[in-house]
């Protein structure tokens, strides 16, 4: 690819948020990678997932305009990784807008389909001739035709390529009933898109859609992607942004990346993903999260074997003293279960089986064995089958195969397993939420005044029957501490303290003494929920955005139903109110 102006990663960030600034939008920092209170997902996906709850009530956002770089983690395309654009970890780059047209200050497809053209063409010269755009026309009429978008497109100066696109390409929608939805305008470079729009304006309501009161803008463009395009790559693995790590991959393996291109892309990716994940918190597990940074790991340090690393080496490619010591110790692990395997296979090697009275042959590995070697070994079939081949151990015809269904059944089996702890989430505000919301505030002060003043959230999630909450801790909480846990909440419930909320800029609010873990998701304004009674020392003063009931009289009888381990150093409490 060919452009006329040259800009490395950084670069494309400022001047992306700085474009937006200038147009009246507030930049907000990048949410982490482990989503608050939304359950529908391990990781933050999109950036717009940590404004899913403005759509629906606009009022509560810092601004109707943001722009934000937000990290994002996708594993869906994970077989993808090694290629020359599929990543696990990304940036983002978006626009968004709430509340139009109610909200003073929103907007919709006019300004966002302007405003994109303008970056494209003036901020980053591109050439008009180079870029087509795509909006919503669909045969199928579920939907009408996105016309107003088309009637934009069609004013703009030097867009001369315009093209209708099908439900399934230019319509976006989580397909789940109240969920927003709508049709999207997307631009392409080089028949490359770089840029979807989307326009929230529809809501589905058993099975239809439904023109929505209020309408929204999301927008995202992949910062790996576009950097790619501007540095005249086709591949996001030569850009700056992974100039350092291939370099390092090239001098610890002895080979250049040009001969070993897969496998430099899928070690550079991953570790590059599990860097980010370690630094929001995640530590390798066989659980959510940590589940799937572990499987990073192993995944980075099979093909490291198939470049010659056989010693530990991921420690080298980042200069994160916690990402180093977390990935090695990880490395070690699984070193250790790659030993195991070993010598399981040396056992199989030594069997023979008879195929009749005068002939004797080695034994074949079966899909069982396969299976038995990931699942209880943690060996990846890709490590089966290079060792496999090593020690001259033949693999049955269709095993791999076979060991593929057994392997997705066995992960269909874990999903249903565990899918009802992905239902809910705080994006409504009914009135048991609500309450359960509340009394989690309340859990959390009781945490700091019981066990310790260093304890933070570290996450959550609330639904209508119960609330999930996560915080720092080294140890089980034992019977005792648990019912002292919960009647101190109790008592505070039985004293019927009032809640104030007050708002002030968010210096002010941490000068207060106000706690949150979340400073970042929030404006120059924050709002302050104080519990306690007016002249003496609150029981708990919050920064937080959602809703709460008046009187903490109102929430009930809590009740603590389940405490255990979510991760390393980290207690998960599950809890209701009676």
């Amino acid at each position: 690819m060919i452009t006329s102006k040259h800009l490395s990663a950084d670069e494309l960030r400022e001047k992306f948020l700085n474009f937006f600034e200038s147009r009246g939008h507030k930049i907000l920092p990048s949410s982490s990678l482990l989503p608050e209170n939304d359950p529908s997902v391990l990781f933050t996906t999109a950036g717009m997932q940590q404004f899913k709850r403005f759509y629906l009530f606009p009022e509560e956002a810092p601004s109707v305009r943001i722009a934000t770089c937000q990290k994002c983690v996708r594993t869906g395309d994970i077989d993808e990784v090694g290629d020359q654009t599929h990543l696990t970890f990304f940036e983002m780059l978006g626009n968004f807008s709430f509340g139009y047209p109610r909200e003073k200050g929103s907007y919709f497809k006019k300004e966002a389909i302007e405003w994109a053209w303008e970056f494209l063409t003036k901020e980053l010269e591109i050439d008009k001739s180079r870029i087509y755009a795509t909006y919503f026309k669909d045969d199928a009429k579920e939907v009408p035709e996105d016309k107003e978008s088309l009637a934009i497109l069609q004013q703009v100066e030097g867009l001369d390529d315009i093209r209708p696109q099908g439900f399934g390409d230019n319509f976006w929608s989580l397909g789940t009933e109240g969920s927003p939805g709508g049709p999207t305008v997307e631009f392409y470079v080089d028949g490359v898109e770089v840029w979807n729009l989307v326009f929230n304006e529809f809501v589905l309501k058993n099975g239809t859609y439904e023109p929505s009161e209020l309408k929204g803008i999301d927008t995202g463009m992949g910062l790996e992607r576009l950097t790619a395009m501007m540095q005249g790559k086709s591949d996001v693995f030569q850009t700056d942004l992974f100039d350092a790590i291939i370099s390092k991959i090239e001098e610890i393996s002895g080979k250049k990346y040009d001969e070993n291109q897969k496998e430099f892309r899928i070690i550079a990716d991953h570790i590059r993903s599990a860097a980010a994940m370690i630094a929001d918190g995640v530590l390798p597990s066989n659980k959510d999260q940590g589940y799937v940074l572990r499987r990073l790991i192993r995944r980075a340090i099979v093909q490291g074997r198939r470049i010659g690393l056989y010693d530990n080496f991921t420690d080298q490619l980042t200069d994160n003293d916690l990402v180093r010591t977390e990935t090695s110790k990880e490395e070690l692990k699984f070193r250790t279960t790659l030993e195991k395997g070993m010598r399981q296979f040396d056992i199989i090697s030594g069997m023979t089986v008879r195929k009749n009275d005068e002939h004797w042959s080695k034994y074949e590995i079966d899909a069982n064995q396969l299976f038995d070697l990931y699942q209880t070994y943690g060996m990846p079939i890709e490590v089966t089958a290079e060792i496999a081949l090593e020690k001259d151990i033949p693999i049955k015809e269709g095993a791999i195969g076979l060991f593929e269904v057994m392997k997705k059944n066995h992960q269909q089996k874990s999903r249903t397993a565990s899918s009802g702890m992905f239902k809910g989430g705080l994006a409504d505000n009914k009135v048991e939420t609500t309450r359960l919301h509340t009394a989690a505030h309340l859990l959390l002060a009781a945490l700091r005044d019981l066990l310790s003043e260093d304890i933070e959230q570290k996450g959550s999630n609330i639904t209508e029957e119960r609330l999930r909450f996560d915080f720092n801790y080294p140890s089980k909480l034992t019977d005792e501490q648990i019912k002292e846990i919960e009647d101190l909440v109790n008592q505070k419930i039985s004293e019927a303290l009032p809640i104030k909320m007050q708002e002030m800029s968010l210096d002010e609010a941490k000068t207060s003494g106000a706690t949150g873990s979340f400073h970042d998701r929030y404006g120059d304004k924050v709002k302050i929920f104080t519990i306690g009674k007016e002249g003496e020392q609150p029981f708990s003063r919050e920064i937080c955005g959602g809703p709460h009931v008046e009187n903490i009289s109102q929430l009930g009888q809590f009740k603590i139903i389940k405490e255990e381990s979510s991760s390393a150093g980290v207690r998960r409490i599950k809890a209701i109110l009676q």
